[in-house]
């Protein structure tokens, strides 16, 4: 209510100057040039800690290209201005004894606290927080030419010890900032979770031990020594005697996430935390599974994205309780002792407003960082369990500010027969004819989003399962990382002579040729039964299969870094070309006609034959592997429900490859972006052991000599 009720004062007045005033332009913008600044300062912490807070679980782009600009001017614009205050000062020494000018000066700290940024958004992106050393050398910088604008304003009023508080806040707000960077930087994080060295036992002297009695004659055995550090494969039991939701599963999370998290710092994992988290994941349901995914992956945004490292400790709660009191100090002397109407009243109004909104701002990230996991784990292991649950209580009243998802539990689709059908040019660029500004609008065009389904999720669940099920040991992990349908097909005796080829190719083809497969498929069992769509059962399996379908074709389309390296892109657009030219040719009306007529197409040559190599286009290739399916179906005397589950297990299979074959930055850089379920799956399977990031050993046993 202060934030709209102030607001409106100042526009108020901004309007009455304007009305009034009969200055020139250029007058008007080198008097009002600082105050719109400091504004729009404000304005943009408001948006970046409200969306940095929101982007972890909206995977729109709108959010994604606000935040961008906001994130980026927000330091531009703080700069700025406190240029313009020195810059000033420099120009008109005079100014200085000018009240007017003492209360703008007064803004210099407010800028220095409006550069430490908000909690909930400390990098845009990963390559943020490469860039630490950067922002440190900015804050020695700003800080100095902050103080600078307060030294040469200085006078003994009492409006200029009001800002010594708000400077001490500032600097403890912008070194936050660079320390969270610093901690998330891919460098200082491999250091935190590389254990100590560990020589093991000393050779040179257990061998001349050896030597030495196998001269006296004795008869020497070796016999291992298991470690006294042995495998916990069960977890211990948690304190379930509070009232606070998932507090078992946020503490089985968190001690995933302590593990786990050395797959983002490029780390291998160690065949004990393959058997613990195997004997975790292979004795609960798909639901639980997925549930602990997602707290781990909230908990390491948090870590990489955020103020997590700084907040969550006891160094982070002395200084935030530091900062907030020193602008609640400096806004009560404000208030209470500082002469109001020897200044302008604009200017009061504004020192007004960054005053109550640097105070709203620190208030709403205390009430972010209270409803959070880390704050509801550490409730949950709280001992004084009454304690623990009057303060989860109170906190719950707030809920209502915050959202509570993790993750946006949303998938983009994208179908290439029925793009195909929509206007290549955005409407703006077909008047300009310009590429590049199409290319953009292209960019940040939001696909259709679908929720992530239970039944999609079940699947993968025991897909994954059964995967890890089949592995002997840790060579067969690391051989099903690789597999990308072929076991599918093996499995249902349609490998050999059928469809081998169709996964054996590169894979961006093989998920054009799978993609178009599944949408000819579909419309020609919708149309040849109709019924098909009714069956609980079959329409399950479809439905897993035209998602996946959809959605992969969104990563090879949209997030090709996301897949291993090829020709996707303009194996992608020669298809896409061919497509349209065949729909302009039989005038095709929709996309189930397209698709009819495409299975109609007589296919005895390979197309590759009669094309060449020229045009790297696989749409006959993609129809061939969909006849392939509808004959499999007649010649084994299959029903649709066994097709189409073999349909979404190829699809199943598809991603996981993609998942195990993404680079962890990819899947991290996806974690601001609301989320991918490739990275969940990722995820999942490294918890299931399926994952090449694992150390083949023999254990931690170590030979001891026996004496015979």
């Amino acid at each position: 209510m202060f934030f709209s009720f102030a607001s409106s004062l100042i526009f108020m007045e901004i309007r009455a100057f304007f009305i009034s005033s009969s200055e020139n332009p250029a007058t008007l913008w080198e008097e009002w040039e600082l105050r719109m600044m400091v504004l729009l300062s404000l304005l943009l912490q408001i948006l970046l800690i409200g969306l940095g807070n929101q982007r972890k679980y909206i995977a729109t782009k709108w959010i994604s290209v606000l935040l961008w600009l906001a994130y980026l001017s927000a330091d531009s614009v703080a700069i700025n201005a406190l240029g313009i205050l020195s810059r000033s000062q420099r120009n008109c020494e005079n100014k200085s004894l000018d009240p007017n000018y003492v209360i703008m000066a007064f803004w210099a700290p407010f800028l220095l606290l409006h550069l430490g940024g908000p909690d909930t958004i400390t990098a845009y992106s990963l390559e943020d927080n490469e860039l630490w050393s950067r922002h440190l050398l900015g804050l020695i910088l700003e800080a100095v030419m902050a103080f600078y604008v307060f030294y040469r304003s200085f006078k003994a009023i009492a409006l200029n010890f009001v800002a010594i508080p708000v400077f001490i806040a500032g600097l403890i707000k912008y070194g936050e900032r660079n320390w969270a960077l610093r901690s998330a930087s891919s460098k200082c994080l491999k250091s935190s979770l590389i254990s100590r060295p560990d020589p093991g036992p000393n050779y040179a002297k257990f061998m001349e031990d050896y030597s030495l009695r196998d001269m006296e004659g004795y008869k020497l055995t070796l016999n291992d020594i298991p470690d006294p550090e042995t495998v916990t494969l069960t977890f211990a039991s948690r304190r379930n005697n509070t009232i606070i939701e998932d507090a078992e599963t946020l503490n089985v999370s968190y001690d995933f996430f302590l593990t786990y998290k050395r797959l983002f710092a490029d780390l291998i994992l160690s065949f004990q935390d393959l058997q613990k988290s195997q004997s975790y994941f292979k004795e609960i349901n798909w639901d639980k599974a997925f549930k602990v995914i997602e707290i781990e992956l909230g908990f390491m945004y948090d870590l990489l994205f955020t103020k997590v490292a700084i907040v969550y400790s006891i160094w982070g709660g002395i200084l935030r309780f530091i900062s907030l009191s020193s602008t609640v100090f400096a806004l009560m002397i404000f208030i209470w002792i500082i002469d109001w109407h020897a200044y302008s009243r604009i200017n009061v109004d504004i020192s007004l407003l960054l005053l109550f909104g640097a105070i709203g701002l620190e208030i709403y990230a205390i009430v972010i960082m209270l409803y959070s996991d880390w704050t509801m784990l550490w409730l949950s292991n709280n001992n004084h369990h009454l304690l623990a649950n009057t303060f989860y209580k109170a906190i719950s009243h707030f809920k209502f500010l915050i959202g509570k998802k993790r993750w946006s539990n949303s998938i983009a689709q994208y179908n290439l027969v029925n793009s195909c059908f929509k206007d290549d040019p955005a409407k703006c660029s077909r008047f300009l004819n310009v590429s590049w500004l199409y290319e953009l609008l292209e960019k940040i065009k939001d696909e259709p989003l679908k929720d992530v389904s239970d039944e999609l999720k079940l699947s993968i669940f025991n897909q994954i399962l059964k995967k890890s099920n089949m592995a002997a040991d840790f060579r067969d992990y690391k051989k099903l990382c690789n597999s990308r349908g072929d076991w599918v097909l093996k499995e249902n005796d349609c490998y050999e002579n059928k469809l081998d080829w169709s996964v054996e190719v590169e894979f961006d083809q093989s998920i054009l040729l799978w993609h178009i497969a599944t949408d000819l498929c579909y419309y020609s069992d919708c149309k040849n039964d109709q019924n098909f769509v009714a069956n609980s059962e079959v329409s399950k399996f479809c439905e897993v299969s035209r998602l996946l379908s959809d959605y992969m074709m969104h990563i090879l389309v949209k997030l090709p870094v996301m897949l291993p390296d090829g020709i996707g892109q303009i194996r992608l657009q020669d298809t896409k070309a061919e497509a349209k030219e065949f729909i302009q040719d039989r005038k095709s009306r929709s996309n189930e006609d397209a698709c009819l007529q495409l299975l109609e197409v007589v296919i005895r040559i390979e197309p590759s034959i009669v094309k060449g190599d020229r045009s790297k286009s696989v749409l006959f290739e993609a129809c061939k592997v969909a006849q392939l399916l509808q004959s499999i179906e007649v010649d084994k005397q299959w029903d649709k429900q066994r097709k189409w589950e073999m349909i979404s297990h190829v699809w199943v299979d598809l991603m996981c490859y993609a998942a195990s074959h993404c680079r962890w930055n990819h899947h991290a850089q996806q974690l601001r972006r609301g989320g991918q379920l490739l990275t969940h799956v990722w995820l999942l399977m490294a918890h299931l052991g399926i994952t090449e990031q694992f150390q083949i050993s023999k254990g931690h046993a170590r030979a001891k000599l026996i004496l015979g």
